[in-house]
C-alpha cells in the first residue's frame, strides 16, 4: 500500500482517537490435540525470502503454524518427531524455502534434553521429517538455540548452551556455548565445538552463559554475542566456524543481569539478540545487538542497542530503543533487519501508559541504521499476565520485502493466545 486513502486516513484517525492499535492483529489457532498448559508462548516467526506469502512460526512445547496468504489465515498442527518435541522452537527458512523447525527433545531412549532437534520440510504445508541433530554429549543438556543461514551458500549455523547438569548447584557443573553446522539442509552436522572460554554456572539465572545468537556477516562471518557472568560477550569466526578468537570479547555490562524482575511476570530475561544488515543500504555491513536490562533503575527496564561498524572491534555506545519516558517497563525485546532496506525493527512489551501490569505490544522502527526511532502500539489492548503462570522468555519477529511480522503471545482471564500484526513498512512509515 503505497498512499493511504481519505478513508484509511479517517480509519486511522478513529483507532487513535480511541487508544487502539491501526494495524490488523490476527490471532493462531492452538492445535487441537495441544495439551501443554503454557502452549503458545515462546514462539518464534520465519517469513519465506522466495515468497513473503508463506510464513510459518512455532510455540512451545510442540505447535507449529503455517500461512500462505501473509498471515491472514493460519492452520495449525503438533509437531512430532521420535526424539521428541520439547519446546524452545526456532523456525527459519533457506535460500530453497526449505522450512526448518529447531526444537528441545525429550527423546524416550537417552536422557531428558541431550540434544537439539533440526527437523524441515520442503513446503510449509508439507510434513516434516523426523529430524537430525549435532552429535550428544552424554547426559549433558543442550538448551536456548538459535540459527541463522549463511545465503552465500545456504549453510545453516546454529549456537546454544550446554549445561553439565540442568539447575545442578555444584560449582564444578559448568554452563558452556557451542556451535555446529550444516552445509547439507540439515541432513548431518558438525561436531559441537566450544566457542566460550569462559563458563558459567548451570543454575540458568545471571551467572549462567545463555543467549548465544548467531550472525553472518557479508563476507561470511560467524558472528556470536552471549551473556552471563562477564555480561554481554562478543565471538567471531572468518573461516566458516573452524576456528575463533582465543576468547569472547566483553563488550557491554548487563545492568541487573540477563534474569530480570519484572513486576506480575513469572520469570523475564534480557538476552541479546544479533542482526547483520546484509541489504545494499548505507548500512550494509552493520551489526546490531539489542538486549533488555535495568541500567535506568530497577523499576525501568528498557530494551537498548548497540551497533558495530567494523565486525564488532568496536562497539557504538548503548542506545535506547523505546522513546517513552523514565520508569515504565518495556522487556521481552526482538529485533529484525529487513535485508531488501537495512530497516530495524524491533518488538516488545511494554507498560508506558499504565500505572500497574496492564500491558500493551510496540513495534519500533529505524529506518537510519539506529539513529532515530519511532515507536508504534500495535496491541489492540492491554492485558494483564499472572504472576504464578510461566509466561515464555521472549517474542519474535520477522522482516521481508516491507512485509512485517510480530508475534506476541496474551493473556486474558488467565488463558494464553497467540498473535500476530499484519503490518507492511509503506503505511507504517505513515503512522
Amino acid at each position: 500500500m503505497k498512499n493511504l486513502t481519505l478513508s484509511g486516513v479517517l480509519f486511522c484517525a478513529v483507532f487513535c482517537a480511541l487508544g487502539q492499535s491501526y494495524f490488523e492483529s490476527v490471532q493462531l489457532p492452538l492445535p487441537k490435540d495441544a495439551i501443554y498448559p503454557y502452549s503458545q508462548i515462546e514462539p518464534s516467526i520465519a517469513i519465506d525470502p522466495n515468497n513473503p506469502k508463506h510464513m510459518a512460526a512455532g510455540s512451545v512445547l510442540s505447535d507449529f503454524y503455517y500461512s500462505t496468504n501473509g498471515g491472514k489465515k493460519w492452520k495449525s498442527k503438533t509437531l512430532y518427531s521420535k526424539y521428541g518435541v520439547y519446546g524452545d522452537p526456532v523456525l527459519m527458512f533457506d535460500n530453497n524455502s526449505r522450512l526448518y523447525y529447531f526444537h528441545l527433545s525429550n527423546y524416550l531412549e537417552a536422557t531428558h534434553l541431550d540434544r537439539i532437534v533440526c527437523q524441515s520440510t520442503p513446503k510449509v504445508c508439507k510434513k516434516f521429517n523426523e529430524g537430525t541433530f549435532p552429535k550428544p554429549n552424554g547426559s549433558k543438556v543442550q538448551d536456548k538455540h538459535w540459527t541463522v543461514l549463511n545465503e552465500a551458500n545456504n549453510e545453516i549455523y546454529m549456537t546454544w548452551t550446554q549445561f553439565d547438569a540442568y539447575d545442578s548447584k555444584d560449582p564444578m557443573d559448568t554452563s558452556i556455548i557451542v556451535f555446529s553446522k550444516s552445509a547439507d539442509q540439515g541432513q548431518t552436522w558438525s561436531d559441537p565445538l566450544r566457542i566460550s572460554k569462559f563458563g558459567g554456572d548451570c543454575l540458568d539465572g545471571d551467572n549462567t552463559v545463555e543467549g548465544a545468537v548467531p550472525a553472518v556477516g557479508v563476507n561470511g562471518e560467524i558472528y556470536v554475542t552471549w551473556t552471563g557472568p562477564k555480561g554481554l560477550v562478543f565471538q567471531k569466526s572468518l573461516d566458516g566456524g573452524e576456528t575463533w578468537l582465543e576468547e569472547e570479547v566483553q563488550i557491554q555490562q548487563q545492568y541487573g543481569g540477563w534474569d530480570l524482575s519484572i513486576p506480575g511476570i513469572y520469570r523475564a530475561n534480557g538476552l541479546p539478540i544479533l542482526k547483520c544488515d546484509l541489504s545494499n543500504g548505507p548500512n550494509r555491513g552493520t551489526l546490531y545487538l539489542n538486549w533488555c536490562d535495568q541500567k535506568s533503575g530497577e523499576n525501568d527496564t528498557d530494551s537498548w542497542l548497540m551497533k558495530s561498524t567494523d565486525g564488532g572491534e568496536t562497539w557504538s555506545d548503548r542506545i535506547k530503543v523505546n522513546q517513552d519516558g523514565e520508569g515504565k517497563h518495556q522487556f521481552f525485546t526482538w529485533i529484525s533487519v529487513d535485508q531488501s532496506t537495512g530497516y530495524l525493527y524491533f518488538v516488545y512489551y511494554d507498560r508506558r501508559n499504565y500505572n500497574d501490569t496492564q500491558t500493551d505490544v510496540y513495534i519500533t522502527a529505524s529506518r537510519d541504521g539506529g539513529e532515530t526511532f519511532v515507536d508504534t502500539r500495535i496491541s489492540q489492548s492491554p492485558f494483564t499476565p499472572n504472576p504464578n503462570l510461566f509466561f515464555g522468555d521472549y517474542l519474535n519477529i520477522d522482516a521481508v520485502d516491507g512485509i512485517i511480522r510480530p508475534i506476541w503471545p496474551r493473556m486474558d482471564d488467565g488463558k494464553f493466545t497467540l498473535w500476530i500484526s499484519l503490518i507492511e513498512e509503506a503505511l507504517l512509515n505513515k503512522k
